[in-house]
């Protein structure tokens, strides 16, 4: 799995502090406590001495370091017995001194052994939602979201689709770096967002760096990084759209397209395409109406490359309100 180093490096920060602070909450509260209970102090300063006791016992042999070491335990246990019941007298529960972990599997460390914990995985994955450029979309969009009933009116179409969703769904299941290139074609409504979307979130889930973005706000990215321009909007760092794992790139066709454009879609398609980072294309445009729009190189990339998929039936938004 490729999670984004950025967020990792963060949360893996943030773990680190996490850690520190419950180690020094559960000083804080160790002082408290000493102060309000000497008896408290002194079975504590026994307690940590131990270690040394039982280091001493494995020093014998045989019977007499078994008598020993379970001396040494016996008189633990009756230290911490104690100490709970001075603890309860006080008014304080037993793990009081212990520290605060948030999460007690991992101890706030991240990992449990050499396997990373599920709630720091879980960390990483709303830190890639919140990256991802999918919004609202990630919400409401997925595939057990994505319904079949819009397209039963031919059942030409409703095989099509039917098709369209296995591939999409196995594609997101299977997905790793050297995935198929994608591109989704089809009229306005006929779910290429819908199904993308889903794609995103399983890919997401499943531990990589996922890009999501529309082809004008791409551009306008790399406007702004080149000219200094956009109106004083947050921008992408244009090597996003080369670093991460799957991108994401819908509307294709929607831009004003100009040498600059062109320049920077050929830089992005060769790029991940020599990288071997694969891309997704939504678009409305059909392959002849992408030879006449863009340039050769562009055109031999996104035709010649990419695996075609084509979405057909009925305007679904069209359809959602026409009920």
């Amino acid at each position: 799995m490729a999670y984004n180093k950025e967020n990792y490096r963060r949360i893996r920060a943030a773990y680190q502090t996490k850690y520190l602070k419950a180690h020094e909450e559960a000083d804080r509260r160790m002082a408290e406590l000493h102060a309000k209970s000497p008896a408290i102090a002194a079975i504590d300063r026994e307690l940590a001495m131990a270690g040394a006791e039982i280091a001493m016992a494995a020093l014998g042999t045989g019977k007499e370091y078994k008598e020993k070491l379970a001396a040494v335990k016996e008189k633990n246990l009756a230290l911490q017995r104690e100490r709970a019941i001075l603890l309860k007298n006080l008014g304080y529960p037993a793990d009081y001194t212990l520290p605060p972990y948030e999460c007690e599997l991992c101890q706030d460390s991240g990992f449990v052994g050499t396997k990373m914990c599920e709630c720091m995985r879980r960390e990483l994955v709303l830190a890639a939602y919140e990256e991802s450029g999918l919004g609202e979309l990630m919400k409401t969009q997925s595939f057990e979201s994505f319904s079949l009933d819009y397209y039963k009116a031919d059942p030409v179409e409703a095989e099509k689709m039917q098709k369209n969703l296995e591939i999409l769904h196995t594609y997101a299941e299977n997905f790793d770096t050297g995935a198929d290139n994608l591109i989704l074609l089809g009229d306005t409504g006929l779910g290429k967002t819908h199904l993308s979307t889903a794609v995103a979130r399983r890919v997401i889930d499943r531990g990589f760096d996922v890009y999501y973005t529309g082809a004008i706000a791409m551009f306008a990215d790399f406007e702004h990084a080149r000219f200094g321009t956009g109106l004083g909007e947050q921008m992408a760092d244009p090597a996003r759209y080369v670093d991460c794992d799957l991108l994401i790139l819908d509307d294709l066709g929607t831009e004003v397209t100009n040498q600059f454009t062109n320049s920077c879609l050929y830089m992005v398609l060769d790029q991940r395409i020599n990288l071997r980072r694969p891309t997704i294309i939504n678009t409305n445009l059909t392959g002849k109406e992408i030879r006449a729009r863009y340039t050769d190189r562009i055109a031999s990339r996104i035709l010649g490359v990419f695996k075609p998929l084509l979405f057909v039936g009925t305007d679904v938004r069209r359809q959602k309100l026409m009920k």
